[in-house]
């Protein structure tokens, strides 16, 4: 998949979390028309184990409220801000381990975890790239190289 311009890195943190600000871009994308159909599919919290569902999960607040919070405009902070009076202000140790989480799934996870994730490696043609989890493997597939930016550190 090429580089989606508006589509950040799923590294990318709002406020004390990672992975958010992904959510709220592909909302207005497909909002906008503009989010490529194989997003779609993995769009929202109806699918347990996908980032939407984990994200919401977290925040304690349904996908569509989030989705129709956004579209109403504002700063991803002001929406993430929004979130957190609606579901609850976690901590910043919940943040700090929540986001370290995600950013490790595909890594030492469940041998289905670690197969579908290779598989999706050998689907996009990036073998031979040092990807070792799911956040890695979206930016490669996105044109965007983690490892040469040593993403992870800016978390």
């Amino acid at each position: 998949m090429p580089n989606i311009p508006g589509l950040r890195s799923p590294y990318a943190k709002v406020g004390r979390i990672v992975y958010f600000g992904r959510m709220l871009d592909k909302i207005r994308l497909h909002a906008a028309g503009k989010l490529p159909p194989e997003y779609v599919a993995n769009l929202g919290d109806a699918k347990p184990g996908m980032f939407d569902t984990r994200c919401c999960g977290f925040l304690r607040v349904k996908f569509d409220d989030i989705a129709r919070r956004t579209l109403e405009g504002g700063s991803d902070q002001e929406v993430l801000e929004w979130a957190e009076k609606r579901g609850g202000r976690r901590t910043d140790d919940e943040c700090q381990v929540w986001s370290h989480f995600l950013m490790k799934r595909g890594w030492h996870d469940p041998a289905e975890n670690v197969q579908r994730l290779r598989q999706r490696i050998r689907e996009s043609g990036l073998e031979g790239k040092p990807i070792e989890t799911y956040f890695d493997y979206i930016d490669f597939d996105e044109g965007r190289d983690p490892v040469a930016a040593r993403s992870w550190e800016a978390v």
